[in-house]
């Protein structure tokens, strides 16, 4: 065959970098997205941030069914009783009842030169190592002892726990000290006299006996001891016949020591753990306004953009114009698109969703109906990806909490009457038998699945103990209470 060329002419998708960014933009979060959108003002002169007064909002956040719109359409009465129980911002808050006597900061004598933040002065946490290095400069102790209580305060998890056997932290030590191993013992005792009580313990098990050796001693506490040194296998299995009948007690006596057993704290060292609290900013709010629950975009999440005016003034009386500045005036007009899309997508996605699930808003949980991505896309005329990135790290506020809105969608289960009844309705069902049964004679996995087939919900024994794990809830033996 002879080489030949050949011009074909075939249809496809090209993403575009508008394209590109409205996808990208669609699919982060609402703090990817805040980020994002610092980025492109860090290095875009042409865009820049609305400057508004408190009172005043944007249009950008009217156009999505906002509570300004709503209150132009309340009648008055409701339009006052609902100013009533608004709270006062701080421009409403007169100057006089903030002073020195109520023991907050008025301001008063800080010098106008210090700029410094009052915000950026947080309270400090103590960790768990100082803490117990703290104790430890109080306690007299030799150079030596106090070195290798410093050194076993540093081999501590989290949780206070000595999770490494002595030996093995011996041998870690230089030989040329000629440390022995009953002096890490003696350091180790040294821990566990230490606030709070139990730290230093290398199980469980030492860790509640160190908590209940340090309270004064008497029956229920002796009894509480003894099921803790012999029994813990058969109390974290719930075999009270069994407990009742090595230790030779009677069932209260046996129900005080459990209530003992219980109140102690298995992880001493938790309470010092730093953690960062994660804050979430809904990106839509559910109210109930004129008998309809209705959706709109938070304005706090929503960012208000714009172009500069400077800078496209002085573009604009260029004749030839510059390419550099050029490209960026598209860009940012771009993005001030490509954002407003993105809520507007949003809005469109919640709204369907609510309109859907009205029932859950009404009645909660059990009232939930099932619903897949498909339906939301097929009614919006958009593709199943599309809602998928919508629903992807994106959140409601409702009056009955915050959800993202992945919570909304779920499989169903056939039920006798040939309707469908969705896995968050029925998880809602089993959490309730379970609250509600007796804790002598807990429901089993299989009486649950009879229950719930009485009303006419065809789930399997399995079926439930899938939800049931799913909701963090123990098996019926370990439910089982005196």
């Amino acid at each position: 065959m002879k080489p030949a060329l050949q011009l074909k002419l075939s249809p496809h998708l090209a993403l575009t970098p508008q394209l590109q960014q409205s996808i990208k933009l669609l699919q982060l979060s609402t703090v990817e997205m805040q980020q994002e959108i610092e980025r492109y003002l860090l290095e875009n002169p042409m865009l820049e941030r609305e400057d508004e007064s408190a009172g005043e909002s944007y249009a950008a956040a009217q156009q999505f069914d906002s509570p300004q719109r709503a209150e132009r359409e309340t009648p008055s009465a409701e339009r006052e009783e609902r100013e009533l129980e608004t709270p006062a911002t701080p421009a409403e808050v007169d100057d006089d009842r903030w002073s020195s006597d109520a023991g907050t900061f008025t301001g008063a004598g800080r010098d106008e030169d210090d700029d410094r933040d009052a915000q950026d002065i947080q309270a400090g946490s103590v960790s768990l190592r100082d803490h117990l290095g703290w104790q430890l400069g109080m306690t007299p102790l030799t150079e030596r002892d106090r070195a290798l209580v410093r050194f076993l305060i540093e081999a501590l998890d989290d949780d206070g726990y000595l999770s490494a056997p002595l030996a093995e932290l011996l041998a870690t030590l230089p030989a040329e000290y000629e440390i022995e191993l009953e002096e890490l013992e003696i350091a180790l005792r040294h821990i566990q006299n230490f606030d709070p009580t139990g730290i230093g313990a290398r199980s469980p098990r030492e860790c509640l006996a160190l908590q209940l050796q340090a309270r004064p001693a008497d029956n229920t506490r002796n009894l509480a001891l003894s099921i803790v040194d012999k029994h813990l296998e058969l109390l974290a299995a719930r075999d009270f016949v069994r407990i009742r009948r090595l230790t030779g007690c009677d069932e209260a006596a046996l129900k005080a020591a459990h209530a003992l057993i219980v109140s102690l704290n298995p992880r001493p060292g938790a309470d010092f753990a730093q953690s960062e609290a994660r804050y979430i900013t809904p990106d839509v709010i559910v109210r109930k306004l004129k008998g309809k629950w209705t959706a709109y975009i938070n304005p706090d999440a929503y960012p208000r953009l714009r172009i500069n005016r400077l800078y496209a003034e002085i573009l604009a009386k260029q004749r030839r114009g510059n390419g550099n500045l050029n490209g960026q005036l598209q860009e940012a007009r771009w993005l001030i698109k490509n954002v407003q899309q993105r809520f507007d997508t949003i809005h469109r996605v919640t709204q369907a969703i609510v309109d859907r699930q009205r029932q859950f808003f009404e009645h909660g949980e059990v009232a939930m109906r099932p619903l897949v991505l498909r339906e939301i896309a097929d009614i919006l005329d958009l593709h199943e990806s599309t809602v998928s990135r919508v629903t992807s790290q994106k959140y409601m506020a409702t009056p009955r909490g915050i959800f993202e809105l992945k919570y909304f969608f779920g499989s169903h289960v056939a039920t006798d009457t040939g309707g469908a009844c969705s896995a968050t309705a029925i998880r809602a069902l089993i959490k309730q038998l379970i609250s509600a049964e007796e804790g002598k004679k807990p429901l089993s996995d299989s009486q649950i699945s009879e229950i719930l087939g009485q009303q006419g919900i065809v789930v399997a024994r399995r079926t439930v103990a899938k939800y049931r794990e799913s909701l963090n809830i123990p098996p019926v033996n370990l439910r089982k209470t005196l």
